[in-house]
């Protein structure tokens, strides 16, 4: 028979679900670099296959999610209320989404970009996965702040983390206008449909370091209670 009580749901920590969940997003997002990789170079087979390995990464989430989901009980005894674990975990889930809608709208349309941008949008894209990152540290480190009763040397760790994390947001917001500022002097010889596109993988790829960033602001949140 299944045991379900808590202690054989979350093991030591009743946050290491949600750690499971943001690994697994991770494992997805940075796939998007080889997406990039190939779709930039028009290798539209490859860009298909890591569009799927992105899809199934993506399904790996969301089981995980669900799970989470179904079976985190009502109160917890610990320093972090069910509302804010799931408000993380929403978030988390939205940078995978993100990642899976960025692959499917780029090889749907078999998108290609001016060769003045694309060096940049390769960077874009990698430092956007940064901050994915970024992020996974501060929820990693989450389970230490339970222990420790979210006060000590831990709280100002994981404060450091956050603006660094906000730190690389800003980087990818400049990257951006970069990009976008290097698009619009050429927009005029380009499709007026295909360049709207490229507006919009821009901004889906930005939102990679938006949602990150909340998922940092959450945590602070969680810090300042």
């Amino acid at each position: 028979m299944a045991r379900t009580t808590i202690s054989s749901l979350f093991g030591s920590s009743p946050v290491r679900p949600l750690q499971q969940h943001m690994e697994s997003v991770q494992a997805c997002i940075v796939e998007l670099v080889p997406f990039f990789e190939a779709a930039l170079k028009g290798d539209w087979t490859e860009a298909k296959k890591v569009q799927n390995s992105i899809s199934k990464l993506e399904r790996d989430a969301d089981k995980l999610k669900r799970n989470l989901r179904l079976h985190l009980p009502k109160s917890l005894f610990m320093p972090v209320s069910r509302r804010d674990l799931l408000e993380v975990l929403r978030m988390q889930d939205n940078i995978a989404n993100k990642a899976k809608d960025v692959a499917g709208l780029v090889t749907g349309r078999k998108m290609t970009f001016p060769d003045k941008v694309n060096g940049e949008m390769l960077d874009f894209v990698k430092r956007c996965i940064d901050a994915s990152k970024q992020a996974q540290k501060a929820i990693n480190e989450l389970d230490e702040l339970v222990e420790t009763g979210f006060g000590g040397g831990e709280v100002q760790l994981v404060q450091d983390m956050i603006t660094h994390l906000d730190e690389i947001e800003s980087d990818t917001d400049r990257m951006q206008i970069r990009i976008r500022a290097e698009l619009f002097k050429v927009e005029k010889d380009l499709p007026p449909v295909d360049v709207m596109f490229m507006y919009k993988v821009l901004d889906w790829i930005g939102d990679l370091g938006d949602l990150s960033q909340r998922v940092g602001s959450r945590l602070e949140l969680m810090l300042a209670r």
